[in-house]
């Protein structure tokens, strides 16, 4: 920080498990992640390569080898990993993580039908190759998972190997955790807290007000996710305090949240 200011809200060092900031990227070329990572690296602990852009994204290797360097991990979207798995190509999905260096991967089934136990076997042999985040939730706005299922989901594929578990809201934040105005199913979302650890979940928020929801309800240090490059900075500032939305909201704080 470039100065001092009394009652900010503590964040963990990175790596973290919690406070986590996951940002999106659609196709940035190297010099924009270069120029991104100059100014928000610090505030990113992890890069999602947005659903199947890393197919056509030229220079793939570089750019990933620049984010590598910086010491923020990347992981190729979900639906790169459903593509796969719809043309019968698993062992092609797993041959490309390790050719491109993956330490991460994302198992999804948003975009086409899939048992669920067959997903949580994918998770459990990826999960002896990778570090796994699951995604919970449909990209289908007609598609509503109740509650109950949103844990029962989350649950299983925990335990299957899941390091965390990703709340489906894709890019516009306007599906699964969201309605299609954006508004944030509050009810949904404090059900699944009585049963999955805060922790556990990475909430994709991409619009302001989503990110202020769930700050005010879970504090500075909720995990955060598809927040676009030039959002991060945005976001940490909401998570500070530092910003209209939330300025109030950690003032004459007893203990850092």
């Amino acid at each position: 920080m470039n100065y001092t200011l009394n009652s900010i809200p503590e964040r963990p060092v990175k790596p973290r498990e919690r406070g986590f900031t996951m940002a999106m990227d659609k196709g940035l070329s190297i010099r924009e992640v270069e120029d991104f990572l100059e100014v928000a690296g610090e505030y990113v602990d992890i890069v999602k390569l947005g659903w199947g852009t890393s197919f056509v994204t030229p220079n793939l290797k570089q750019k990933l080898e620049v984010y590598r360097a910086a010491g923020i991990p990347t992981y190729f979207g979900g639906t790169l990993f459903e593509a796969f798995i719809v043309r019968n190509q698993f062992d092609d999905y797993r041959r490309v993580l390790d050719e491109f260096g993956m330490t991460f991967a994302e198992v999804s089934d948003g975009s086409l039908e899939m048992p669920h136990d067959e997903k949580c076997e994918y998770i459990a042999k990826l999960s002896e190759q990778v570090t796994v985040l699951s995604e919970v939730g449909s990209k289908d706005a007609e598609k509503i998972i109740p509650p109950y299922m949103w844990i029962k989901l989350m649950q299983a594929e925990l335990e299957a190997g899941a390091w965390k578990v990703i709340g489906e809201a894709r890019e516009g934040g306007n599906v699964g955790l969201f309605r299609s105005t954006g508004e944030v199913r509050s009810g949904l979302v404090e059900e699944i807290l009585t049963q999955i650890p805060f922790e556990k979940i990475l909430w994709e928020a991409p619009q302001k007000a989503q990110q202020v929801w769930f700050i005010k309800l879970l504090g500075a240090n909720v995990n955060l996710g598809n927040i676009a490059p030039s959002e991060v900075i945005p976001l940490e500032t909401i998570r500070l305090g530092l910003r209209g939305d939330t300025f109030d909201h950690f003032l004459n704080m007893e203990k850092p949240c």
